[in-house]
């Protein structure tokens, strides 16, 4: 463990000490995006659960589980995850599309505190796996409100041509089949409309519709107890991001008249921007069209660039009192596709073999995307808690890479 002084990660002496490529985590800035959260909508909020998909190294969740956050959780290996560091099950929020019974199953026997169910047919598995066992499943409905939320079409989630959650007169219906089913207790209504939502107004949009719904189906009969809105608030990789508190300021005048148990999934704004990348530069490729800067990561590491062309910013570190001209440069990584790049055409201090290069706002959908392809082990992290720095994640080794790989009898 070594001390950081305040303010910015010693990112340089992280790298020389842990090697490249390396995910920097700065602890301290997520305590303050989860403060700035809960008071944007103090008075409003129940609880946040912090998406675990966004980055789900234990390190991170025991940070929240300590500053009271509960979890959501879309897959069994993540419930697994949060049952490993001790989280309170009832602090648990199962969501996703595709459970399978043996996650249902998990998610019963560990007395989790809600399940976000997404089609008739699920539920249908949920109450039976429930009844079989003698315990009562406590469930949302997960609604599609058919709200464009202005986003890259790959993370939009709540229009009618998405996989994800059920419209209206479909959810009455679920709840009228499963009226009297003793294993099953329906608490309330969930809707994500998707990711990095850059407008307030598409969360006042959906909050509008979803409003109705939760009236329409109180009127029918049902008690609504709680609503899970989601999360989604957009962060600023290359252009400012909202306010939170303007996004708070939307919707709270559309859900406080509910008198719901407000719940928020936040993943992203939590811990992109507290998140880091840390590379060296292999070799400087120069062609008659483009200066390529061949650095030590590549898309195995962070995905978001060839998945999404999404935008990172990238820093060359220089030594200080250092200055170069400036080229305009694609940083690439090592893996034979064409797609791995992690940033193009930025104008950079001319590039030399060796540089560190800093890509920043790296801290979700960096390590949980990972993988070993080209078999490349996966990349350290250091974990900045508190002002001091330590490894909470080891570089992986070839034996980590084989070691799941059998033998010919």
């Amino acid at each position: 463990m070594s001390a950081a002084p305040a303010g910015r990660p010693p990112f340089v002496a992280l790298a020389a000490q842990h090697g490249t490529p390396l995910w920097v985590t700065d602890g301290d800035a997520v305590r303050a995006r989860l403060r700035e959260l809960r008071g944007a909508f103090a008075g409003l909020l129940d609880e946040v659960h912090y998406s675990v998909k966004a980055n789900s190294s234990l390190a991170l969740l025991r940070l929240l589980a300590a500053e009271g956050a509960g979890f959501d959780v879309v897959s069994g290996g993540e419930l697994e995850r949060c049952r490993r560091i001790g989280v309170d099950p009832g602090r648990i929020v199962f969501a996703g599309v595709g459970k399978s019974d043996a996650e249902l199953a998990a998610g019963l026997d560990l007395k989790i505190g809600l399940f976000d169910v997404e089609s008739s047919e699920e539920l249908d598995r949920l109450g039976a796996l429930a009844a079989a066992r003698g315990v009562v499943a406590r469930f949302a409905l997960r609604l599609n409100p058919d709200v464009e939320a202005g986003t890259h079409e790959y993370v939009t989630t709540g229009t009618k041509r998405n996989k994800f959650g059920l419209p209206f007169e479909e959810a009455l219906a679920a709840l009228r089949q499963t009226a009297g089913n003793r294993a099953l207790d329906f608490r309330g209504f969930h809707v994500h409309i998707g990711s990095q939502i850059g407008d307030p107004g598409c969360f006042a949009a959906a909050a509008v519709i979803v409003a109705d719904h939760v009236r329409a189906a109180r009127f029918a009969g049902f008690a609504v107890e709680l609503l899970n809105f989601g999360g989604g608030f957009a962060v600023a990789y290359d252009s400012p991001a909202p306010l939170i508190a303007a996004i708070a300021a939307a919707v709270r005048p559309l859900l406080e008249p509910l008198r719901v148990r407000l719940l928020l999934e936040p993943g992203r704004w939590l811990v992109a921007e507290a998140g880091s990348l840390l590379c060296r530069v292999l070799a400087v490729k120069e062609t008659p069209e483009k200066t390529f800067a061949i650095v030590d990561a590549a898309m195995n590491d962070l995905l978001r660039p060839a998945l999404y062309g999404a935008w990172h910013p990238v820093e060359l570190l220089l030594p200080a009192g250092e200055s170069r001209p400036t080229a305009t440069v694609d940083v690439v990584g090592p893996i034979c596709e064409s797609g791995d790049f992690l940033a193009k055409e930025r104008v950079l201090p001319c590039p030399r073999a060796g540089d560190l290069l800093l890509i920043g706002v790296a801290g979700a959908y960096g390590t949980s995307m990972s993988s070993q392809y080209n078999s490349r082990p996966r990349a350290p992290e250091v974990l900045i808690d508190g002002g001091r720095a330590r490894l909470v994640r080891r570089r992986e080794t070839m034996d980590d890479l084989l070691a799941t790989e059998l033998e010919p009898d």
